[in-house]
């Protein structure tokens, strides 16, 4: 693995994380709620919609990065406690050595594979965990352990009532592989929905999609609400449009597991110049 931190050439105070080539991460030190990818945008709009505003939240996060969420979190909800899990200690030892977190930040790192370290929790989370989120990547594919239904049933026995799986997904034209993890979500957790960029959701190029899906019913008053808040041009399905968009897509279960499909090699450029 080969990681490095770079300012954004376009966004002053911005940093990207860059793990082998791929663009993982992005943060601003100086204010972590100021958010560059739009994935990152469209999970922090569902935070900000969950429970009342500022009130602490109890957090999993699947995946460190640049500890982005997390950060986001810190700023908007302060005295939230907060587990992330990563595989990379490294990674971690990188971000954390040039943007570091505060002393008192809540912000529990634990180190291992993302499934397996669900069973190493705290007993206490279970049922308690008002936000998970999903965001894990080896390269640029997400790895075929973390995309079946036996791994969201897991994620899912974390959840508080009331609690929101956010899962980032990068997929491209067909979307076959988003459609399957609508579908295993789904079969996990009591309802779901996309969020995306409407050319991505129309299965028209490449990018990325967040799934959202709780135990409970999700309050689907919050799609209007999560529209408008872009970034633009967005799109939203849940309900009978998401059936539709699901279109007869299987349960992915740990015994047919595929990777994510690897993007075109221009959706990963970054510019160095």
């Amino acid at each position: 693995m080969r990681a490095v931190l770079e300012p954004d050439r376009w966004r002053p105070g911005f940093v990207n994380l860059v793990v082998d080539g791929t663009p993982q991460s992005q943060v601003n030190p100086d204010d972590p709620r100021e958010l560059g990818f739009e994935y990152i945008q469209r999970i922090a709009h569902v935070i900000d919609l969950l429970r009342e505003p500022g009130e602490p939240l109890t957090a999993v996060h699947l995946g460190a990065g640049a500890l982005t969420l997390p950060r986001y979190v810190l700023a908007t909800r302060p005295g939230s406690r907060q587990q992330v899990l990563e595989l990379e200690p490294a990674l971690v030892d990188l971000v954390r050595e040039h943007l570091p977190l505060p002393s008192d930040s809540g912000i529990r790192v634990r180190y291992g594979d993302a499934r397996a370290g669900l069973g190493k929790l705290p007993r206490a989370l279970t049922g308690t965990v008002d936000l998970v989120v999903v965001d894990i990547f080896s390269g640029s594919q997400i790895p075929a352990h973390v995309t079946s239904v036996e791994f969201y049933r897991e994620v899912a026995a974390l959840l508080a009532p009331g609690g929101v799986i956010a899962v980032n997904l990068a997929d491209g034209p067909g979307l076959a592989f988003a459609r399957g993890q609508a579908a295993t979500l789904g079969a996990a957790v009591a309802e779901v929905a996309a969020l995306a960029e409407t050319q991505i959701l129309k299965g028209r190029r490449f990018g990325n999609i967040v799934l959202v899906g709780s135990n409970a019913p999700l309050p689907l008053e919050w799609l209007p609400r999560l529209l408008a808040a872009g970034p633009h041009p967005s799109k939203a399905v849940a309900g009978r449009e998401l059936r539709d968009f699901i279109a007869g897509a299987p349960v992915v279960t740990d015994a047919a597991a595929k990777p994510s499909p690897p993007p075109a090699r221009t959706f990963l450029a970054v510019d160095r110049d």
